[in-house]
């Protein structure tokens, strides 16, 4: 039967492509008031086609965009998976940059292949299309899944899913599931796809230092008063060790060392560090001295500055002693380190060495715990023989980035979750020109389909 399904996807590849642009075309940007009746256009869209595969669907309002909800029936004995995708994008900006227009799908030749330019062609409209299309395209042929399968299809991920905790906690238990199936991640190479089992927790803080009560002229007051933006470099500074760590105390404290099993797969990726960096023109890796390139990135908390800023940034030159500071940076966090024990400490830190006659604030920008798939979760081995099935290899792997809804829907639901990507490292996501591989597209589908055959070969005892 799966080949039948397989062959059924070739020959009817040019249709489900087309809905892939139909969704494409619709611009379902999120964070802008203007395009909310498109937003909803897109949830329309997604329910609407869950519907003519069968399934119950419907679109649910919550204070911000709809969720899209929906349910196809298998057998009683076999895994209830949760797909989540979420339909809507970023921003097309700035606009000239875009060599075709951002919501009209253009497919472009390339050697090898054919890329599908626009926004959300990857992130993450052609990542969702592909568990639908593969459930349509079982549906069609064999009548039905071997799975019981819901979708949850939301859209606010791109501007922060304020509605997703208390829809998840209304909606726990219709969305009760045994694992949660997430498209929204990266192949280890082209031809290598992979199951994403370790993303990193996060910590966004703003930081402003006052000093003075006012600007001063650096001339009458320089040497005597303190210099807003000087106390801030210096406070940030010493967030750093000199072999590339973080000197916030206790910081390292809930960090447990890489499993050996886990470091010994990481060590058998075929990883250029040299050429990783030498991609970005950079040659010295600047995190933990003893720490290779993937455990920096996959394996390792971290502390990066994003944006400093105070005083004067025109045009000319101004000799003038800011009043004020203000700083943007993150803490990236591995599994165990609590996020607000984090913050915590960090803001300690500042404080002990905050100089007299100057003040500090804060203002968060998100904090997440970070995630690792549990060791014994039965259906990695399946996942991961079904896509070797269809790629001739497959692996397992981290990433350095933050997932937090992935937090959001295992403290909901109680249940690990399945990260299997399609995307290519070079699909320029949130940029212009986005572009997902038509490969990644079709043969996604095709995983698909080898994934809901082995799962549903796991049935319950």
């Amino acid at each position: 039967m799966t080949d039948k399904i397989l062959s059924h996807i070739d020959a009817t590849l040019e249709s489900r492509l087309d809905r892939l642009c139909d969704l494409i075309r619709i611009p379902s940007v999120s964070t802008d008031p203007a395009h909310k009746p498109d937003v909803a256009r897109a949830a329309e869209w997604l329910a609407a086609t869950l519907r003519e595969m069968g399934a119950e669907a419907s679109v649910r309002p919550t204070p911000g965009h709809p969720m899209v909800v929906g349910h196809l029936p298998g057998p009683a004995d076999a895994p209830h998976v949760l797909f989540y995708g979420h339909y809507d994008v970023q921003p097309p900006d700035p606009l000239d940059l875009w060599e075709t227009e951002p919501f009209e799908p253009v497919l472009r030749p390339v050697e090898g292949d054919t890329h599908i330019v626009a926004r959300g062609a990857s992130d993450d409209k052609g990542a969702l299309m592909t568990f639908v299309e593969a459930c349509r395209a079982y549906a069609e042929v064999a009548g039905g899944l071997p799975l019981r399968v819901s979708f949850l299809f939301e859209g606010e991920e791109e501007s922060g899913s304020a509605s997703l905790p208390g829809f998840l906690a209304g909606a726990a238990e219709e969305l009760a599931c045994d694992i949660v199936l997430v498209c929204d991640t990266d192949m280890w190479d082209r031809e290598t796809p992979a199951v994403t089992t370790m993303l990193r927790g996060l910590v966004g803080q703003e930081i402003t230092i006052r000093a003075a009560d006012r600007d001063l002229h650096s001339g009458m007051f320089g040497n005597a008063a303190a210099n807003a933006l000087t106390v801030l470099t210096g406070l940030l500074a010493s967030l750093r060790t000199q072999d590339g760590g973080v000197a916030v105390a206790g910081f390292y404290d809930d960090v447990r060392e890489l499993a050996p099993e886990t470091a010994a797969q990481w060590a058998a990726l075929p990883f250029d560090e040299a050429g990783f960096l030498r991609d970005v023109g950079l040659s010295v890796p600047a995190g933990e001295a003893d720490r290779s390139v993937l455990h920096q990135l996959w394996a390792r908390p971290s502390c990066e500055i994003h944006g400093i800023w105070g005083g004067y940034t025109d045009p000319g030159f101004k000799t003038v002693i800011p009043c004020e500071a203000h700083a943007k940076l993150s803490f990236r966090l591995v599994a165990a380190q609590d996020p607000l024990t984090i913050r915590d400490a960090f803001q300690a830190h500042i404080r002990a060495r905050l100089p007299e006659d100057c003040t500090v604030s804060f203002t968060d920008h998100g904090l997440a715990p970070a995630w690792a798939m549990a060791g014994e979760n039965p259906f990695l081995a399946p996942t991961l023989a079904a896509l070797a099935d269809e790629w001739g290899r497959s692996t397992t792997c981290g990433t350095g980035g933050s997932i937090p809804i992935i937090g959001a829907l295992k403290g909901a639901l109680g249940v690990d979750a399945l990260l299997v990507g399609f995307g290519r490292f070079d699909n320029r996501i949130h940029s212009p020109n986005e572009k997902f591989d038509l490969s990644s597209f079709h043969k996604g589908m095709r995983s698909w389909v080898r994934i809901i055959d082995r799962l549903g070969a796991c049935r319950s005892s």
